[in-house]
């Protein structure tokens, strides 16, 4: 199954969602904060597949910037953007940056829970095609030769 860091600076919410993860079959790890988040990516021995982080922990781009940590360590990590104070310019910039999705925490008559689970399991799927993808070019490559 995958692997999942979730990063928030609320620990009832990164708790929250990590034993949700779990309950599905995710290996998931947790970091409280931007350093933790940006520290367990570029320590970590084999890349995340999914990252699931707060977009505002203490300042506005803290999630931009474990958005370009992930990216930056594995441009395959899929990373989706949570946040409690949802607009259309940090969710473009997201995007833009490469955000596989961006999800608004406090959706009316939403399980986010619920909807953060099937996100990560669309995220994990794009990764694995993506993967497998340049693998066979690889080895197409490799016949050509």
């Amino acid at each position: 199954m995958f692997r999942v860091l979730v990063v928030d600076d609320e620990e009832e919410v990164r708790q929250a969602l990590a034993r949700r993860l779990e309950r599905e079959g995710y290996f998931v790890e947790t970091a409280g904060s931007e350093g933790e988040g940006l520290a367990s990516i570029k320590e970590s021995e084999i890349p995340f597949d999914v990252v699931v982080t707060d977009m505002n922990m203490g300042d506005a781009f803290s999630g931009v910037r474990i958005l370009e940590g992930a990216v930056s360590r594995d441009v395959f990590t899929e990373v989706v953007v949570l946040t409690a104070y949802g607009n259309v310019a940090n969710a473009v910039e997201c995007m833009k940056r490469g955000a596989f999705d961006y999800v608004e925490k406090n959706l009316p008559g939403v399980d986010v829970f619920e909807l953060i689970v099937l996100k990560v399991e669309e995220a994990g799927r794009r990764r694995r095609q993506s993967v497998q993808t340049i693998r066979r070019l690889e080895d197409f490559q490799k016949t050509q030769a």
